[in-house]
């Protein structure tokens, strides 16, 4: 079932799709919702094409990849869009440093910090605009601090009307209110506590946006949320590898996908989205972020690191280490 509160998510069971609802409202099933989860699916599994390159060095030379980032060379941003409390949250770390407890053989130099702090910032990130394809695959290598407690808002894929002008913001903003078809969707993967009651921060979670999604009684549109009826709470400390998927659906049809793996094991893969009624709107950019507004997140100071960051065509896996 699924549940929201403000707007964040709970779960699909493997049976159906429910209506979202409030945290004091108790959840009831939507039998007629075409979107489900897949229990035998025929998604890749482990390697992808990110085993033919050590590291992900040159991975961006692949046919099937759009976009790479590993964050070895540059300035903060410096091959992204835009960029969001730069000042404030964003940072490079380098090894050797116990502090990142980073794998020199799978993520290389360097890797990139963002620190949110409570009553000060909420946390930053980068966002990239760019060509997208009728299925879509982003990975990256994330790890939260020992510390790290409960995390708002995390990486989100958003269909913009187009890459240019004003337009390449339409799939931004919009909490509460039902997308038009025509106009923007977003799915996003992200951690998610179960209201305080799992380990911050949490076990994985689609968070999704689109034209035919359920409304939550109070007759608002809040994100709608998906993960499969079981999985393990996120290990903070360590890094994770994590990639998702979407498949745009024929416009105004319900055969639209999206799933998501967790150090190569797929974790989830949901079909029946009705994405989009329009043929040009296509899910085109890519927030990198660490977002902390959570009413249950305590900590003052919350760390999370990215890495390895890839959009592609295909399914692209794990990094491969130096041999």
């Amino acid at each position: 079932m699924q549940k929201i509160f403000g707007c964040h998510p709970i779960c699909l069971t493997a049976v159906c799709a429910a209506l979202i609802v409030s945290p004091v409202s108790p959840a009831f099933a939507q039998s007629d919702s075409p979107v489900r989860l897949i229990e035998e699916s025929e998604l890749p599994t482990g390697e992808g094409l990110a085993s033919n390159f050590e590291s992900d060095r040159e991975i961006a030379s692949h046919a099937a990849v759009i976009f790479a980032d590993d964050f070895e060379s540059g300035d903060l941003g410096s091959k992204w869009d835009d960029t969001s409390n730069r000042e404030n949250a964003l940072s490079f770390v380098t090894k050797p440093s116990s502090a990142t407890g980073q794998d020199p053989d799978v993520l290389g130099e360097r890797s990139l910090k963002v620190t949110a702090t409570l009553d000060k910032n909420t946390g930053g990130g980068f966002t990239k605009w760019f060509e997208s394809s009728e299925r879509l695959f982003i990975r990256f290598y994330t790890k939260f601090d020992e510390d790290c407690d409960y995390v708002h808002h995390f990486c989100t894929l958003r269909a913009n009307k187009s890459l240019q002008g004003k337009d390449r913001w339409s799939g931004f903003g919009g909490a509460g209110l039902l997308p038009d078809g025509k106009e923007r969707f977003s799915t996003a993967i992200e951690p998610w506590g179960n209201w305080g009651k799992w380990s911050p921060p949490g076990r994985w979670n689609f968070y999704s946006y689109w034209h035919t999604m359920k409304a939550s009684p109070d007759g608002k549109y809040w994100g709608n949320g998906f993960r499969p009826k079981s999985q393990p709470n996120i290990q903070r400390g360590d890094w994770i590898c994590v990639e998702f998927m979407i498949q745009h659906n024929t416009p105004g049809e319900n055969d639209g996908e999206q799933a998501y793996w967790i150090d190569g094991e797929l974790r989830g893969h949901w079909t029946g989205f009705n994405w989009r009624t329009s043929p040009t709107l296509f899910a085109n950019a890519l927030t990198l972020e660490s977002y902390v507004t959570d009413r249950w997140t305590k900590q003052s100071e919350n760390i999370v690191y990215f890495d390895n960051v890839v959009i592609a065509k295909s399914y692209i896996g794990p990094s491969r280490p130096n041999r």
